[in-house]
C-alpha cells in the first residue's frame, strides 16, 4: 500500500509523511526529490511552476509509486497533488494507493511558511499554490481531507491512522 500525504507548501506534509512511516515502520519518500533541477531552480528564483515543468515530475513519481507496489513494500510519499488531474494521475490507475490531504488556511499557511528556514519555497510562491489549489471533492475516490490545524504532527498521524485502518508497526 502507499499512502499519498498531500497538500500546499507548509501545510505539514513531509512532517506527517515521516511521522506516518515511522509509526508503520514504512518506507518513505519526499515528492520534492523528485522534481528535475530546472524545477528547484525556478522555484529558487520565485517563479510558479507550470503543468508542463510538473510533468516529469509526476512521471518519476508514479514510476516510484509503482516500484514499490510491484515489489509488494509499501511506503508514504508526500507531494503537494494540488490539481484534481494530478491526484487521479497518482492514485487513480494505483488501487493500492490512497492520498490524505492536509487541508490548511492560507492565513495558517503564511505563517507556517514565514517561519520556515532552509527550504527552496519561499512566501511569495504560497499565493500561487493557493491560486492553482482545487480542493478535494467529497466523491473523490481515495482522497481523504484531513485539517492540520486539529492537533500536533503525532495526533495527526493517529487521525489518519484510524481514518485508513492501517496497523502501526510493533
Amino acid at each position: 500500500m502507499i499512502v499519498v500525504v498531500a497538500g500546499v507548501a507548509g501545510s505539514g506534509k513531509t512532517t506527517v509523511g515521516q511521522a506516518l512511516a515511522r509509526r508503520l515502520g514504512w518506507q518513505f519518500a519526499d515528492g520534492d526529490s523528485f522534481h528535475p533541477a530546472a524545477n528547484v531552480a525556478k522555484m529558487r528564483a520565485g517563479l510558479p511552476l507550470t503543468d508542463a515543468d510538473r510533468q516529469p515530475w509526476l512521471a518519476a513519481m508514479t514510476a516510484w509509486m509503482d516500484d514499490i507496489i510491484a515489489s509488494g513494500q509499501s511506503a508514504v510519499l508526500a507531494c503537494s497533488a494540488l490539481k484534481r488531474r494530478y491526484r487521479d494521475e497518482l492514485i487513480g490507475p494505483r488501487e493500492q494507493a490512497v492520498m490524505v490531504f492536509l487541508t490548511i488556511t492560507q492565513a495558517q499557511d503564511e505563517a507556517r511558511l514565514h517561519a520556515r528556514k532552509g527550504h527552496f519555497f519561499h512566501e511569495p510562491l504560497m499565493a500561487s499554490q493557493f491560486a492553482v489549489l482545487e480542493s478535494p471533492d467529497p466523491a473523490e475516490p481515495r482522497v481523504y481531507p484531513v485539517p492540520t490545524t486539529d492537533g500536533p504532527p503525532g495526533q495527526i498521524v493517529t487521525e489518519i491512522i484510524r481514518k485508513l485502518r492501517l496497523q502501526p508497526a510493533s
